[in-house]
């Protein structure tokens, strides 16, 4: 795991696939090979981070400091750790090429400072959103509504969007983790992501288990915005 973090620049993805009944399901609803994907997030001296939503809170969120679900900002190398080694997945990086401009990097960052903290949705309306990601895209012009809750393939497609490497226009749930999965064949704007990277992990990162009390605060993540 080591390399493929040290590999990670902004923009690349990491995917994931499990076989807990939670994972199928996720799997089925979305018609998706995979049911997990999230994007680094490489800032200067900082450690790599991964970009993401998900359910769980073990890792702090280095935005804001403190044990969250839903859209979260992780350390990499734990928040790996806990998807292999916790929820028993399996991890693939793909890189993208060529690496992420300094203003793509920063698109990234608002991104985060707008998002980060939005609920997950109920499985009830990830299947009705997966649904509805289908119907025709949104007329041109339409102002796409705020989320009230974001699901994984979304926070990387509207970062991916906001970065200009995705085409505006698609609905942002028309986004599951598959279409990230090299056999779908996502058409990006001026980029292209190499194929999935296996990503052994061998020995798990040491966390306190605080899915079912709270944890106190960690430092936040503080920098200056564009």
């Amino acid at each position: 795991m080591d390399e493929a973090v040290n590999l990670s620049r902004t923009g690349d993805l990491w995917i994931f696939r499990g076989r807990s009944t939670a994972d199928r399901a996720i799997q089925a609803l979305t018609n998706s090979p995979v049911n997990h994907v999230g994007m680094s997030l490489v800032v200067d001296d900082l450690p790599p981070l991964v970009w993401h939503a998900e359910l769980g809170r073990s890792v702090p969120d280095m935005w804001t400091g403190q044990h969250q679900r839903g859209v979260q900002l992780h350390d990499l190398r734990q928040a790996v750790s806990v998807w292999v080694h916790r929820y028993g997945q399996r991890a693939w990086l793909r890189q993208l090429q060529p690496t992420a401009t300094t203003e793509q990097i920063d698109a990234a960052l608002r991104t985060v400072a707008r998002l980060d903290g939005t609920p997950f949705p109920t499985t009830a309306r990830l299947a009705a959103r997966w649904f509805g990601g289908r119907l025709p895209l949104r007329p041109r012009g339409e102002r796409r509504p705020d989320l009230e809750t974001a699901y994984c393939a979304e926070v990387v497609a509207l970062t991916y969007e906001a970065m200009g490497l995705l085409a505006p226009g698609r609905k942002v749930n028309w986004y599951d983790p598959g279409r990230f999965w090299s056999g779908d064949q996502l058409q990006l704007v001026g980029a292209e992501l190499g194929g999935e990277l296996a990503v052994d992990v061998d020995h798990p990162v040491d966390l306190v288990d605080t899915s079912d009390r709270p944890a106190p605060p960690q430092p936040a993540l503080r920098m200056e915005l564009p």
